[in-house]
């Protein structure tokens, strides 16, 4: 099998995942290539034991992201550090020929994005893709199949969200995701918006307006230190957006939501799409379940199936066994890879996002922001 030689730049919680779902790889057996961990890197050097420790493959660990993409043994770099820093690493990291497998939102504003996307334009022999597991569950891979075989027929509505409750606790301390300069004027939809958009933009399902309505639920949380700081990004956030359908012409009306402050709500990713001759819903709150309506048997009834292991890419898993967070993770990991050596992804959704998805994604919070500011319908940039 075909090893590519990673670094990885951030080592905290999805660094961990992606070194975890390499040391999973033998659970794609039809897999051709796999990921080796040959180099970590992060500002807080206590987080290198653990990657030095389990993995042997690791050859450099180092607080210089330089040193890391100046390593003649990394072919390609995963990054997930704070919005801020995704304009000048991941520029960076594309500039030095290394493929680039980055986190949301790819930039903290739309400049930053721009940039990126510029720095990519002038190394078209880097691939270059953006990170969002969920449509790797197996009900969203058939609904993904029902949507390239135009089964909805015209679509009447599309609601897609990401809830979670992971700042229900008001004395929660703050972190960087609380605080502008850090992850951006977008807030939530920043942090969490790419889930949102991956399936409704690769359906080509484009908002060429937004209606948003954004919430600071939480207006301060201390700060470490037995003082009280305040929070300046977006806790929640609703967008209503009139949106076209790319291979119809059709308009219908899309909700997005992105809240991090959902009670009742572990975390949640949730699609559901109303078709004139089709309709599904889905939600990672039962993983297994899909309902699906057919509008054409003269009967107004959801039906329930069960889906088990049936993914993208052939695991060793029974097909009649549930499916998780981190086999999506294992999914996508595989999806990037399989895009890296064989130059497209399986079928649509099951690639990852591509960086012209990240920048329709700028140009909707864009809109989004400029929304709140003045309480009116804002156009979507084209």
């Amino acid at each position: 099998m075909k090893k590519i030689p990673f670094g990885i730049i951030g080592c905290g919680l999805m660094g961990r995942e992606f070194a975890s779902a390499a040391a999973r790889w033998t659970h794609l057996p039809e897999m051709d290539v796999a990921p080796e961990i040959v180099a970590v890197c992060d500002a807080n050097p206590k987080l290198f034991p653990w990657y030095t420790n389990h993995f042997p493959s690791v050859r450099q660990a180092t607080e210089d992201y330089h040193a890391l993409l100046a390593n003649p043994a990394v072919e390609a770099v995963y990054c997930a550090v704070p919005h801020h820093l995704h304009r000048e690493i991941y520029c960076e990291a594309v500039a030095s020929n290394k493929h680039l497998f980055g986190e949301k939102p790819f930039g903290i504003d739309r400049p930053a994005n721009d940039a990126i996307l510029g720095s990519i334009s002038r190394h078209p022999g880097v691939l270059v893709r953006c990170s969002s597991e969920f449509p790797f569950f197996p009900a969203v891979q058939r609904i993904g199949r029902m949507i390239q075989s135009s089964a909805f027929g015209r679509i009447i509505e599309v609601d897609a969200g990401f809830l979670h409750s992971s700042d229900l606790n008001p004395q929660k301390p703050l972190n960087w995701k609380r605080q502008v300069q850090y992850n951006g004027e977008y807030g939530c939809l920043g942090d969490l918006g790419m889930h949102v958009c991956h399936v409704p933009f690769r359906a080509g399902w484009i908002p060429r307006n937004v209606r948003a309505i954004l919430s600071n639920i939480v207006s301060q949380r201390p700060d470490g230190h037995g003082e009280m700081a305040p929070c300046e990004t977006w806790d929640n956030a609703t967008l209503l957006c009139e949106t076209v359908d790319t291979a119809s012409g059709e308009v219908f009306p899309m909700t997005l939501k992105t809240q991090r402050i959902a009670p009742g709500e572990k975390n949640s990713w949730y699609l559901k799409i109303l078709g004139m001759q089709a309709s599904a819903r889905f939600s990672t709150k039962n993983p297994k379940r899909l309902e699906l309506l057919d509008s054409n048997d003269g009967e107004q009834m959801w039906r329930r199936i069960d889906m088990g292991h049936e993914t993208a890419f052939i695991s060793i898993t029974g097909a009649i066994f549930e499916f998780g967070f981190s086999d999506a993770i294992l999914q996508m990991w595989a999806a990037y890879l399989h895009e890296l050596e064989h130059g497209r992804p399986p079928s649509p959704l099951a690639g990852c996002v591509t960086p012209e998805e990240t920048a329709l994604s700028h140009r909707l919070f864009t809109a989004a922001i400029k929304s709140q500011r003045t309480t009116a319908v804002v156009a979507v940039e084209s």
